[in-house]
């Protein structure tokens, strides 16, 4: 129902959204030198004053037996244990997790954005990566562009070919496992249990390929084409965020900002990201680390303002869009996944502390996640490595 016909009493669904920089922050511009609610703002969270009592500050959490130099990129999302050893496979991230839970209640169940390439931290149930999309107007085209008659029909058409594939595949199993090993075994009933959901997800697709999509008051973004402009891939991504919420078309949203942009376009910066994450204490690299830094918070502070500033049912995005942004690294320097810097914002929590955890024995990360997919309405307990739900 439209506001306009009397439901804007009607309480929206909650989202979530998870934005990871793969390289970490820089701790002891990051961090408070004291936890609480009055905890005075570092150098980087002075960045993000103006937000203050939108969001949490956590430390101490982090997901167990994770390492790999820079392997825990892919498990943020899973805390799937030891990526990167042999035989290593990953689990369902939590992005996954809750869009299957969801269903197709929206266009699309997920979206998984980047910075840079097919990339992603989502994975399926059976540790298989979606692939991320990194061009924002191929985004928009998906989401909000229709397309003409017969590219529709296209579109059909291919998702019946999709079932008939699938249907054929299914008719030979029983032939593939006569002479089966083990092993094989294994792997055919992993890989037909994708196919099981694939079918499901092709015959949900279909019937949203009926209805129209959403009409925004928004131009096409033009694709950064330079591959070192960091900061204004970003920033597309970002305001692409509130489009995302405000035509419902997703629930479920994650960007990964990698890390392999080469020198970032940003004055007095003349080193690759990477190489000054592992600045050895020298004085010069910190300083352009920082820079980096802070421009990509400046980037979320423009995000969190642009979910405050667009209201769904008489309050801000914000408040209904759960919104986690951190990283999978809390000392990039020495490729250390333990102590993740983590901020929650939004989602209509009570917000505006800094909640310090053991910094020894961190509390697992995923309890902020079951935190995350309850308050989406996911009744969950319990997700990977959690030991219950994280409370404030």
């Amino acid at each position: 129902m439209l506001e306009a016909f009397g439901n804007s009493a009607a309480t929206p669904p909650k989202r979530a959204l998870f934005i990871c920089n793969t390289l970490g922050f820089y701790s002891p511009a990051f961090y408070p030198k004291a936890a609480g609610a009055n905890y005075e703002a570092s150098e980087y969270l002075s960045l993000l004053d103006q937000h203050r009592d939108d969001f949490t500050l956590f430390s101490g959490l982090s997901h167990p037996g994770q390492g790999g130099e820079h392997q825990c990129e892919m498990t943020w999302l899973s805390a799937a244990r030891n990526p990167g050893r042999d035989g290593f496979q990953n689990s369902i991230s939590v992005d996954q997790f809750a869009a299957d839970q969801l269903g197709y209640v929206t266009r699309f169940p997920s979206l998984s954005l980047s910075s840079d390439g097919v990339k992603s931290q989502s994975y399926t149930g059976n540790g298989v990566m979606i692939p991320a999309m990194a061009r924002p107007s191929q985004v928009f085209a998906k989401l909000f562009l229709q397309g003409k008659p017969h590219e529709v029909a296209r579109e059909k058409q291919k998702l019946g070919d999709g079932r008939s594939i699938l249907d054929s595949l299914s008719d030979q199993r029983s032939r593939l496992l006569r002479n089966a090993s083990s092993a094989d075994r294994n792997t055919l009933d992993a890989y037909f249990e994708a196919v099981r959901e694939t079918e499901l997800d092709l015959s949900e697709a279909g019937v949203w390929m009926n209805r129209p999509k959403p009409r925004v008051d928004a131009e096409i973004p033009e694709d950064v084409a330079e591959k070192a402009d960091m900061l204004g891939r970003i920033k597309l991504l970002f305001q692409l965020v509130p489009l995302i919420i405000q035509t419902d078309s997703s629930r479920v949203v994650s960007i990964v900002i990698q890390h392999n942009h080469g020198i970032p376009i940003l004055n007095g910066v003349d080193s690759e990201h990477h190489n000054l994450s592992h600045h050895g204490r020298d004085p010069d690299k910190i300083a352009q680390l920082k820079l980096i830094e802070r421009a990509i918070l400046g980037e979320f502070d423009q995000l969190l303002t642009h979910l405050k500033s667009h209201e769904e049912a008489g309050s801000p995005l914000l408040d209904h869009t759960l919104t986690l942004f951190g990283s999978n690294l809390g000392n990039a320097a020495s490729h250390d996944p333990r102590n993740n810097p983590i901020l929650l914002a939004g989602g209509g929590l009570n917000h505006g502390g800094y909640h310090a955890h053991d910094p020894q024995d961190n509390t697992p990360l995923s309890n902020l996640y079951v935190r995350m997919l309850q308050e989406i309405g996911i009744e969950a307990d319990s997700f990977a490595s959690s030991s219950g739900r994280l409370d404030w």
